[in-house]
């Protein structure tokens, strides 16, 4: 179905194209012509001023053909000031873009920093990096195993913005990801966290051991001693939260009468 749109040709946040690749250059613009069918088509489901900005990213998203008519900007003649707040609104707007878009504002962020994190606690977990005269050591080995905690949440967070907005009928339902949701079940899931969860497990028990031959004292080495219990600990937290995050992720993939998970048929009029 096709929908024809005039638009006010003044330019809008460069965002709404990054995000959505939307031919649009505004998405405020409130003079909008589209037939009943494309209406009934987008789904729309927000209220509020997200309702325009939804109608803009549901036309896009479903490939609606969207023209812009230029138009003159007269001043509306009315005494009292604009109630819009060009901060307030403008961090709503974006906000709620990026709700639409959980792969920029969660998948992306989260594997950059699981990737970075991971090569550095990797390496830094047998050896100090010196870089330009700059000693790496333990400290930066925590850092870099919080970077792969924060990018793994972050990761997670991606997907349950997606089960869940496709589920309520917020965001269309994509191919690749209904196949990522389909192959990565609630048994996969509990079984990947408990695998990460002994192998941390086992990393303790060893540190344990070598605790037990100093005779529960001190350490010859404190370095070498957190080389072993940082990802240790790391691998632990990821463990759970790898098991209860696929727990969430099926309580969000739950079919109901009114909620349409990834993979379900979606709704018809």
């Amino acid at each position: 179905m096709k929908k024809k749109r005039p638009m006010n040709d003044s330019t809008g946040l460069p965002s709404q194209r990054f995000f959505f690749k939307c031919p649009a250059h505004d998405f405020h613009c409130g003079m909008r012509g589209f037939t009943r069918a494309a209406f009934e088509k987008m789904e729309l489901q927000t209220t509020g001023m997200e309702f325009a900005s939804e109608m803009v990213i549901k036309a896009t998203f479903k490939k609606f053909k969207i023209s812009e008519v230029p138009i003159t900007l007269h001043p509306d003649g009315r005494s009292r000031p604009p109630h819009l707040k060009p901060w307030r609104d403008g961090w709503r707007h974006l906000r709620f873009m990026l709700l639409y878009s959980p792969r920029w504002l969660f998948l992306v962020p989260g594997l950059l920093l699981s990737a970075l994190g991971i090569i550095f606690a990797a390496v830094l977990s047998v050896n100090d990096i010196k870089i330009s005269g700059v000693q790496l050591n333990v400290g930066t080995l925590m850092m870099a195993c919080m970077a792969v905690i924060v990018g793994f949440q972050l990761v997670a967070f991606a997907f349950f913005t997606g089960v869940f907005a496709i589920a309520e009928g917020l965001l269309p339902e994509n191919p690749k990801f209904t196949r990522v949701f389909k192959i990565f079940t609630l048994e996969k899931g509990i079984i990947a966290g408990l695998a990460v969860l002994i192998a941390g497990t086992i990393l303790l028990l060893r540190a344990l051991w070598l605790w037990e031959q100093a005779h529960f004292g001190l350490l010859p080495s404190t370095e070498e001693n957190l080389r072993r219990l940082i990802p240790a600990a790391t691998l632990m937290i990821l463990g759970i939260q790898g098991v209860f995050s696929s727990f969430f992720m099926s309580v969000l993939g739950l079919k109901t009468v009114s909620r349409r998970p990834p993979g379900v048929q979606s709704r018809s009029f």
